[in-house]
């Protein structure tokens, strides 16, 4: 579980059929410093989202009533703008495109790592709190539009390549946190990544290469444990 030197706040409704999915995705958004409230079904999710403010709904789609869309299509009916976070199974285009077509505001495939659910959590919620901006990640002097793919480091753009983004845009996301080999590893190549864990250390290094040209260490290895995002040494 990623440490929690910055807590985050609001309130957060947690959808799934699963008993053990609820718990974990609950407990690591409550160690985060989120409320949080849970439901197990479409009916009892919508009946809650009505009955009380929530700064996010975090949604399953295949539920055994009511599934997600619907859920979500009675929501934006109600005329209640509250962000909703998909957690699907499926992995097709379509499902996906479907899902944001009645409302949603992102979606997470199902095997998913809890440390995603988190990121993408703060992602909406950061997007909600500044919507003139929302696609900037910012630390220190380094800026990334996660819209337009670009980056710039004191002002001066910075060429990333489609998997360095990624990688980058993780550290954006979780700055001052360790991020373990596996943890970057889960969130960027996922769950069918067969390969070796020193890929990681190739794309920060190429990553390091790049920022470094442009002032000081940003991102530093913490030995035996991972890297992180911090500024000084």
């Amino acid at each position: 579980m990623m440490s929690s030197d910055m807590t985050a706040s609001g309130r957060i409704l947690v959808v799934d059929d699963e008993p053990s999915i609820v718990d974990s995705v609950a407990t690591v958004l409550r160690y985060e410093g989120f409320e949080v409230d849970v439901a197990h079904s479409g009916r009892v999710a919508l009946q809650k989202a009505q009955d009380n403010p929530f700064d996010l709904i975090v949604l399953d789609v295949m539920l055994p009533d009511l599934d997600g869309l619907e859920v979500t299509r009675r929501i934006r009916a109600n005329g209640m703008d509250v962000p909703i976070l998909f957690l699907t199974a499926k992995s097709e285009v379509e499902d996906r495109v479907a899902g944001l077509t009645v409302g949603a505001d992102d979606y997470v495939a199902k095997p998913f790592s809890l440390m995603e659910i988190v990121a993408r959590a703060k992602a909406i919620l950061r997007r909600r709190q500044s919507p003139i901006d929302d696609r900037k990640l910012r630390f220190a002097d380094l800026v990334m539009d996660e819209e337009s793919h670009e980056v710039w480091r004191a002002g001066s753009p910075v060429h990333f390549t489609a998997t360095e983004f990624n990688v980058l845009r993780l550290f954006l996301l979780n700055p001052r946190r360790v991020l373990s080999k596996d943890q970057i590893i889960d969130h960027v190549w996922h769950y069918d990544f067969g390969g070796n864990q020193n890929i990681v250390e190739t794309y920060v290094r190429y990553i390091r290469k790049k920022l470094d040209a442009l002032g000081p260490p940003l991102i530093h290895t913490i030995r035996l444990v991972g890297y992180v995002l911090r500024e000084g040494a």
